[in-house]
């Protein structure tokens, strides 16, 4: 069985995690200095988010040259020291590479802009329907029209994302050679895994108004790339062994998943998609305040966990990352059942099909930031948005609400670490703040009480390397129609684990489907004895009930 299905990935946003140099900003030095950490923690993986040479429009996702250290990380010495230091100590390093764009700074752009054929057909270039009409009426993911008029050459270039971020023509293959050498030369620098962004973007298939939608028909999951994706892994990742990629899947469907993370390997080893993090928009409309579906949550996770594994393919699963809100502010409580909403959040996910994602400050529980001042926002959707809000018709107070709860800055605020000052992150000023909460909620006190959301995490992610039923069995939903509870039991050579959890901070009453009397109980997130009925789950309650071989539960 291959390893990753035992491993768990830890994601850094190395802005945000540890500044090593006293001047606001995390770095790679940084990241090396609490390799301890992660090593206690247990994880085997470090998905690192963009540090590549950019002019940080989009925090790094917009590149201007994926071959350099953007300087306020640090040196290529750094990288090469955080490769050494992490092998050490059995972790081993997941890259994130943005291929479907590159920065508008980069040197194939700039080309492109003063008239170079070969250069402008890195990228997409399209006539306007007359003047002052873009090619098409599709919307950029970070709001307004998806295209930018280049006076000089009387034409428009695409941008799904921001204007700064130019798409790449992923149908020339010069391109795809071009990102294939990308790929080669961290690997030859010892690098052990990919994470592609937004990479089931980079087929289109058509230039085309869109009279329902966005846009996103027409460019998602396009015509070539499952050809694309095979061809990358055949001359890259797929020559060595042991190489872990996941592919962010956007708006993806799960059919085409089936094929991106197939056990035939000739895609990804596993997909992030995020159908799960949409239960508190309104349709596709993130910006908005709605309060979360809970059972389309359930279903949409079953769903997921189910056709995966009936289609030999296999998920990342995760509540959290640089783009999501913090997933105790979501769908936990950061009040009265803080400790116990963020440790059921996290059994969940941990004992689920597929291989676990932990985003830096979860272990800890860290909250969303919720600021009340547009000057603290930094997040250049969040700033996009905070003026649509408001042209629609919203006043500053309920735009403000909106980005309390949906801005992805929520989840950049630095990692608390102790309770000194910008909470051990930083001796200068923050690139971004730090949370309020953090003498309240920080690894240094976290790491002293064996009771502390850290050390649950480090308990799960053990669990899943001791026990195969966690890492490899099968996925069965149980009490589906259970209003407040989410249930479901792995099973796999005579291994069970039963898995409940309680979605709500009032008593629940669950139907486990079997009779648990020959289990053990393995893990929860309460101390002391257990209700005298198993079917009655405590506010945010969760429970690990285990048959198999015996266990000696410490």
């Amino acid at each position: 069985m291959e390893d990753f299905k035992k491993s768990t990935v830890y994601q850094i946003y190395p802005k945000s995690f540890a500044d090593s140099r006293g001047n606001g900003t995390g770095d790679l030095k940084g990241v090396i200095s609490k390799l301890d950490y992660l090593k206690e923690l247990g994880i085997d993986y470090i998905w690192m988010t963009p540090f590549f040479l950019s002019p940080q429009k989009d925090n790094g996702y917009d590149v201007a040259d994926y071959y350099r250290i953007d300087p306020s990380y640090g040196t290529m010495e750094d990288f090469d020291e955080l490769v050494k230091e992490a092998a050490k100590r059995e972790i081993s390093l997941m890259l994130d590479m943005v291929f479907n764009h590159t920065s508008s700074r980069h040197e194939w752009f700039q080309k492109a802009l003063a008239g170079d054929e070969k250069y402008k057909n890195y990228y997409i270039f399209k006539r306007g329907k007359g003047p002052g009409i873009p090619p098409t009426n599709w919307e950029s993911k970070f709001g307004g029209n998806a295209w930018e008029y280049v006076e000089a050459l009387d034409e428009y270039y695409l941008h799904l994302f921001d204007i700064s971020q130019p798409d790449l023509n992923w149908d020339n293959e010069e391109v795809r050679k071009e990102m294939q050498k990308v790929i080669l030369f961290w690997m030859g620098k010892g690098v052990k895994g990919f994470r592609f962004d937004v990479v089931n973007l980079i087929s289109k298939e058509a230039f085309e108004d869109d009279y329902e939608g966005d846009g996103r028909k027409f460019y998602t999951d396009g015509p070539n790339i499952h050809k694309y994706l095979r061809e990358l892994n055949e001359k890259t990742f797929g020559k060595e062994n042991g190489i872990l990629t996941v592919g962010e899947m956007s708006s993806t469907s799960m059919e085409n998943c089936y094929q991106y993370a197939g056990e035939d390997g000739k895609e990804f080893s596993m997909v992030f998609s995020f159908h799960h993090l949409k239960v508190d928009f309104m349709g596709n409309e993130k910006w908005v305040l709605v309060p979360y579906d809970f059972a389309k949550l359930k279903q949409i996770l079953f769903d997921w966990q189910t056709n995966m594994a009936k289609n030999h393919a296999w998920n990342a699963v995760f509540w959290c990352n640089h783009d999501q809100p913090r997933v105790v502010s979501r769908f936990g409580d950061t009040g009265k059942y803080w400790k116990e909403s963020a440790k059921m959040l996290a059994t969940v996910i941990h004992c689920l099909r597929g291989t676990p994602y932990i985003y830096q400050g979860e272990e800890l529980g860290m909250t969303n930031a919720e600021f009340q001042d547009i000057s603290k926002y930094r997040d250049v959707e969040s700033l996009n948005h905070f003026q649509i809000l408001q042209e629609k018709g919203l006043n500053e107070t309920q735009a403000y609400q909106i980005l309390q709860v949906h801005s992805r800055d929520n989840s950049r605020t630095p990692m608390q670490w102790s309770e000194e000052d910008q909470a051990g992150f930083t001796k200068g000023k923050p690139w971004i703040e730090v949370n309020e909460n953090y003498k309240k909620i920080n690894a240094s006190q976290q790491l002293k009480d064996p009771d502390s959301i850290f050390h649950y995490y480090k308990k799960l992610v053990s669990l899943r390397k001791e026990y195969d039923v966690i890492a490899y069995g099968d996925f069965e939903a149980l009490d589906v129609k259970n209003p407040s509870v989410m249930a479901y039991r792995r099973t796999y050579k005579g291994e069970t684990l039963v898995a409940a959890s309680n979605f709500y901070g009032k008593e629940a009453v669950w139907n486990p489907e079997t009779d648990l009397k020959d289990h053990q109980y393995l893990l929860g997130n309460y101390s002391g004895p257990l209700p005298e009925k198993v079917t009655v789950l405590r506010p945010y309650e969760t429970r690990l009930y285990y048959k198999g071989r015996i266990v000696a539960i410490n």
